[in-house]
Formats: structure tokens, sequence, C-alpha cells
């Protein structure tokens, strides 16, 4: 599509458009019944694989090296955010020239490794599949008229003219101030005194529009004046989702917002493709969790970061020094392949590969450099464990280990990084992770899900 100027998009929001509506096809018809609810321990969510062939709203058909450079994209965006060096190279919004502003910061790119799931939202509440991101902050839609573009979603695109409880936010509002530590980039003004936001991420994906507020609705029960962006301009990989929740630190973001009425904390069950998980905010048994503490750090106050203590194979500890897990580590549920410090990631993989000796070696595949023939089912994995500070302990199953780059050939499902370390989402599938902001501590417990 041809690259438009702010101000195009800008003028374009204050005109008219059709909207349209994408029919959806679920894989099945049991996951018709999966139900979102909201009762006295709290806000319960189903959450889908984003490759799963029962997602509600399932990727275009990628090659897994597709997804593996979207990943490698998500982390250097990531990269980017914590060392204050976030690229400036042109979006798809950047300004003519003729108009003086700053181009847009780019966020964490979307990727290709967000899980989805459902909420309802508007009065009457209609159910929209949503991607759902630890990494951003801003939840936001898409709107019709969509008056510049919407990407083709599973459902009808959310109409607020049929929704009696939505009314958008003027400039002056202290949420409209609030936009730019929540998505990088300052607000926008339009004629009609409405706030504008734009949110736009490392891999060139964005989301321009109206921001908003109205009920959020979960079986019954309701969550008044919920902040969100009401989109007009949605370009990018998001699958055939309607939009994003963002669960970061920020007060904009999906879990604050909700906070004041179910408690400043959120669980997770990441799923594999033959399954299904949960997404739950409020509370929680705190005998089912081991714990390390939610690390405070000045690079990016939104993210998620813990500290490394130790990696084991067969209950050895890797050879490395503990300075070596010096480096700042985040905990995210969109990167798919977890990063490690260089010298932790050539220690793991020495012991793996010794571990695995008599299997054959198979060629690197994409940023994966440690793969063997056969598929995970089939082979006899290490025992790998990932310790934290405080003491608590990942003891990853052979599926959280090893990945399936094609019908013959599996790889460790890790990859080295000189700059950030990260705890990907193919080590915390099946597990169940706990974020307890207001604790600042986070948990994880075995057998959440399959």
């Amino acid at each position: 599509m041809e690259r438009l100027g702010l101000s195009l998009v800008l003028a374009l929001l204050l005109s008219s458009a059709a909207s349209r509506e994408i029919s959806s096809k679920l894989c099945s018809s049991k996951f018709k019944d999966e139900k979102y609810h909201l009762n006295s321990s709290g806000l319960h969510l189903t959450l889908y694989h984003p490759r799963s062939p029962c997602s509600p709203a399932p990727l275009p058909d990628l090659t897994f090296s597709t997804i593996l450079t979207h990943d490698d994209s998500r982390v250097a965006s990531l990269e980017a955010r914590i060392s204050k060096k976030a690229s400036s190279r042109p979006t798809s919004l950047e300004l003519q020239p003729e108009l003086a502003s700053s181009p847009l910061t780019p966020g964490s790119s979307v990727g290709v490794g967000n899980y989805v799931t459902r909420i309802g939202l508007g009065t009457p509440a209609t159910s929209y599949v949503m991607v759902v991101d630890t990494g951003s902050s801003l939840t936001w839609l898409q709107c019709s008229p969509c008056v510049v573009s919407c990407h083709a979603q599973a459902g009808p695109v959310f109409n607020p003219k049929t929704s009696n409880s939505y009314r958008q936010v003027t400039c002056t509002a202290s949420e409209c101030s609030a936009l730019e530590s929540a998505t990088l980039n300052p607000s926008a003004c339009s004629t009609s005194n409405v706030c504008i936001y734009q949110a736009s991420y490392g891999d060139s994906s964005f989301s321009v529009g109206y921001l908003s507020r109205d009920t959020l609705t979960f079986a019954g029960s309701s969550v008044p004046n919920f902040i969100y962006g009401c989109g007009q301009d949605n370009e990018g990989l998001f699958g055939r989702s309607a939009g994003l929740i963002g669960l970061a630190r920020n007060k904009l973001s999906f879990l604050y917002q909700l906070a004041p009425s179910l408690g400043n904390s959120f669980a997770y069950c990441l799923p594999s493709t033959s399954s299904s998980g949960y997404l739950s905010i409020g509370s929680y048994n705190p005998g089912q969790y081991s714990y390390t503490p939610m690390v405070s750090s000045s690079l990016d106050d939104s993210l998620y970061f813990l500290q490394f203590s130790s990696i084991s194979v067969n209950g050895r500890p890797i050879g490395v020094a503990s300075s070596a897990y010096n480096t700042p580590t985040i905990i995210d549920s969109g990167t798919v392949i977890s990063r490690l410090p260089s010298d932790v990631y050539d220690a793991l993989s020495t012991a793996v590969s010794a571990a695995m000796k008599g299997t054959p070696k198979a060629s690197a595949y994409s940023i994966l450099d440690t793969c063997f023939k056969g598929s995970s089912s089939k082979l006899r994995a290490p025992a790998v464990s990932l310790t934290f500070q405080g003491g608590a302990t990942l003891k990853l199953p052979t599926d959280n280990v090893f990945i399936d780059v094609d019908s013959s050939t599996t790889c460790l499902a890790f990859a080295p990084s000189s700059r950030v370390a990260i705890v990907g989402n193919t080590q915390q599938q099946s597990f169940s992770v706990l974020y307890d902001v207001g604790k600042s501590r986070i948990g994880f417990a075995a057998g959440g899900c399959r």
C-alpha cells in the first residue's frame, strides 16, 4: 500500500468510509462453547495458540523460517527499547517532508508469536478476537468506518455507533496526555478535539485512531469506562484478530485499568497448538507457585524483568560463571524462541549436544544452530532446568526444549543475543505463569494446561 503522511491519515479520520465485515469460521464446534467469565475470583479468558488450527483468528500460512524472521524482528525491537536506541526508520505513517514533525517511534514488534483470546465490548456487547501481548500497553481494536484501512478479521468490525456506552476521549483528558508513555508516540488532536493515538511496532505494523472509552462485558458482568484505541488505520501482521490487548506495566494497560476491581495480578497458561489455555486477572492460589522477584529496571519500566540464576542440563549446571547471567532479562509472551547471553547459550548448546551424543545432527535452521534429525516427540531429550533468583525453576519438558522446524528436523529452542535475555513462549508453554505486579513477583507452576 502506498505510504501515507500522518496529515492525510488524520484528515481521513474525519471523513466517512464504508465499514466491512469478515465472517469467522472456527475449526471445531467445541471451541464455540469456550466462554470468558468474570466472578469473585477474577476474570478468566480462554487463550489460543497463534498457529493452532482451532484458533478463532489463525495466522496466515507461514513457513517456520518466516516465523523465526518475525521473531528476530520482535527481539531486535525489544533490544532497541531497553538500550534507549529505538530505531527511527520511517514507518508507513512517517510525515511528509514539508510537514515539520518527528517520525513515529516503533515499539515492540507484534511478530507472529502472540496468543489470542476474546473480549466483549460495547453496549450491547459483541465478542472480538484479540492478540494478547505483555510487551505492549495500549489496547486497541479495529473500528468502522475503517477510514483508511482495516485488515481482514474474524467476525464483524466494531461499530461505535451501535454501542450506547461508547465515548470518545478529548484532547484535554489525562488519558490523552498519558498516551506517549503507553505507545512511545505523542498523541494528536482532531479538529473536533478528539484525542488520536498512534501505536506503531518494530515490524512496521501499526494502528492509528481515536482514543475511546466503552464498557467491557464478560458473561453478564461489566467494566465501564475502559480506555482503548478505536483504530481507523490498522496494518500489519495481526492474523485475523480484531486488535491487541496490552498487558505491560502502564496505567493505560488492560491490567492496570482492571486492577482496582480485580487486583493487580494476572496469570496465563500458553497452550500448545492442540489445546487451549487461559488468561486470568485477579486472585490466585499463592501456594501453587514458586516465585522470583519482578526486577525493577530503568531501561524500560513497562516490561517485565527477572533475573536468571543458573541453567542446568541433566542436573548439572552448564559451565559459565554466575556473572554471565547478569544481562537484562525479560519474560515475554510474544517471543517464540528464548534468547540467552552468547556465553550462556554456547554453554547450553554444548551441554545439550553432549547429552544428545549418538543422535544424528542436522544443519542449522535460520537462527537455530543446534539441530538434530527427527522430531522432538521421538527424541530422548536431556532434562533442562532454568532457575531464577529466589530459586523458582522451570523444569522443561522435551517440547519446551526443542522445536520442530519441519517434519524431519528439530532444534534447540534457544538462540544467542548480545544485549538482552528473553524467556520466550516456547519455554513457558504448559506452565502457569503469574505476574503479581502488586507484590513485584513472578511465579511458575507446572501443569497449567497442555
